[in-house]
C-alpha cells in the first residue's frame, strides 16, 4: 500500500490559506485590532521561533465565543473557495496521477482540520489532518486543542492516522509532499519525499529523484 501525505499551503495551493480564513471570519480590521491589543504579551527575538504562539494568539482573536456548527458552514464554503481560486495549476493532474496508481491520500497541514476535512472531499483525499480548534459545549474557545500540525507534529499525527487505517507505518510506502520549513521532518520521514518548488510543468507524475 502506498500513501501519500501533502502539506496544503503552497503545495497544493498558490499560497498560505491560514490567515484570508481568518479574515473570513472576522474581517481584516477586526481581527488586526484584537491581535494589537494582544501582541503586547509576546516577547519574542524572532518572529519565526514564536510561529506557533503567533498561530495562538490569531486564532484567539478570530474564534472565540463564535458557534461551532456556523463556524464549520464556513468553514466548507471557505474549502471551496480555495478548490475554485486557490489550488496551484499543477494540483489536480498530481492528485490524479496518485489516485490512478491507486495510492491513499492524505492532506495534512498546519491549516485548521475544520476546513481542510471539505477540501480533501473536493479534491478526491481519504483523510485530512490539521490544526484543531477546540469547541466547548457547541462553541469555540478560540484556543488550538493540541499542538498546531507542523514539524514534529505532523509525523506524528501521520504515524497515528496509518496505526489506525493501515497498519502502522512500517507496513506502507510513504511519500510525502512539502515547499516549507515545517514539512522537513515529514519529507525526512517519507520513503519518497518531494519538495515542490515553484510552479511543475512537467508531466503530471511526481518529480524526478525523490527528495
Amino acid at each position: 500500500m502506498t500513501v501519500v501525505a501533502f502539506d496544503v499551503d503552497g503545495t497544493l495551493t498558490t499560497r498560505d490559506c491560514v490567515v484570508p480564513f481568518m479574515w473570513s471570519i472576522t474581517g481584516p480590521a477586526r481581527l488586526l485590532g484584537r491581535l494589537t491589543r494582544r501582541a503586547h504579551r509576546l516577547v519574542a527575538p524572532s518572529i519565526r521561533r514564536q510561529r506557533d504562539r503567533l498561530k495562538a494568539l490569531g486564532t484567539e482573536a478570530a474564534f472565540a465565543g463564535l458557534d461551532a456548527a456556523e463556524l464549520r458552514e464556513r468553514g466548507g464554503r471557505f474549502a471551496e473557495r480555495v478548490a475554485a481560486e486557490r489550488l496551484r495549476p499543477d494540483t489536480n493532474a498530481r492528485l490524479q496521477w496518485h489516485r490512478e496508481a491507486g495510492h491513499r491520500i492524505v492532506l495534512v497541514s498546519a491549516s485548521y482540520e475544520i476546513y481542510l476535512w471539505r477540501l480533501a472531499e473536493l479534491l478526491g483525499a481519504d483523510a485530512a489532518l490539521g490544526t484543531r480548534l477546540e469547541v466547548v459545549e457547541g462553541h469555540c474557545t478560540g484556543a488550538l486543542d493540541g499542538p498546531n500540525c507542523r514539524g514534529p507534529e505532523k509525523v506524528r499525527r501521520v504515524h497515528e492516522w496509518l496505526a489506525d487505517h493501515h497498519g502502522g507505518r512500517r507496513a506502507v510506502e510513504l511519500w510525502a509532499y512539502g515547499d516549507s520549513v515545517g514539512d522537513r521532518e515529514l519529507i525526512a520521514d517519507a520513503d519518497r519525499g518531494v519538495w515542490v518548488e515553484g510552479v511543475l510543468t512537467r508531466a503530471p507524475g511526481p518529480d524526478r529523484g525523490g527528495r
